[in-house]
């Protein structure tokens, strides 16, 4: 075993054993200091499937369970936006039986959840290539977004056809062809402006980034808006991820000594 395969294990042992002692004594209320955005990579459910002799489609199957049950927590316990990675420009390369399954699944989705998801107030975006998805999912995440507009509760981002970087590029294109027709001068560019121009426009930063199963890698999720994110890196395979589990993170996040570079006076 590598060195950095030595760490890597040491990392997620310690990470299990922290989350066992969490367990033990399970927060049972709200801390007082809440992040305002959450965003979070749901990993693990093709492992949580294999581990179980069960086709990755099943693992894919209950986390949609754990993903309604996380978005009527941060509903309910007032988060003001929730983003969450469902499918990136790179899942397209998975095997089809299983892309085919993910994009029955988002329909399957849009059409079982959007009147509890409109009744509850929250405002639904798609953040990536919408224009990029097969037919009938394109229309029912236009349908949800049109229908949601106007909603003033929970701010549901759900990034499907999304890459990082390249929402980035499609940023930097937009405002150069400005630049270069006059409508901007480049010198008035800063990260305000820049920020208007990306899929989260008029949305606070991430201030709570986590990524289940344990991998400890952001995947090309919210780049920019990642920046002074704090980063939980949870072992709980998604599937596994209970309402329990996500509170004693937001318990992590409390805890966290956030200076944005500064000192503490």
């Amino acid at each position: 075993m590598s060195f950095l395969e030595n760490i890597r294990d040491f990392a997620g042992k310690a990470a299990t054993a922290l989350l066992r002692n969490r367990r033990a004594s399970a927060h049972t209320g709200l801390p007082e200091v809440m992040p305002r955005h959450v965003a979070i990579v749901m990993d693990g459910n093709g492992r949580w499937a294999k581990s179980r002799n069960m086709p990755r489609s099943a693992g894919h199957s209950v986390g949609v369970e754990t993903l309604r049950d996380i978005i009527r927590a941060c509903d309910d316990w007032g988060i003001e936006a929730l983003s969450i990675y469902a499918f990136s420009t790179e899942n397209w390369q998975r095997p089809k039986a299983e892309v085919d399954t993910l994009m029955g699944l988002l329909l399957q989705y849009f059409m079982s959840e959007i009147d509890e998801l409109d009744e509850k107030n929250v405002r639904i975006l798609i953040i990536g290539d919408v224009e990029g998805l097969p037919a009938p999912q394109r229309e029912a995440v236009k349908k949800a977004m049109d229908r949601t507009g106007g909603n003033t509760g929970l701010k549901l981002n759900i990034a499907l056809n999304y890459g990082g970087r390249q929402e980035l590029v499609n940023a930097a294109k937009k405002l150069m062809k400005m630049a270069v027709e006059g409508e901007i001068a480049p010198e008035r560019l800063d990260e305000g402006m820049f920020s208007d121009y990306l899929y989260t426009r008029g949305l606070p930063d991430v201030d709570l980034f986590i990524r289940t199963s344990g991998e400890m890698r952001t995947s090309n999720f919210l780049p920019w808006q990642t920046a002074y994110a704090e980063m939980v890196f949870n072992p709980v395979m998604w599937p596994d991820y209970t309402r329990q589990v996500f509170l004693d993170d937001l318990w992590v996040y409390a805890s966290r000594d956030r200076r944005f570079g500064k000192v503490k006076s």
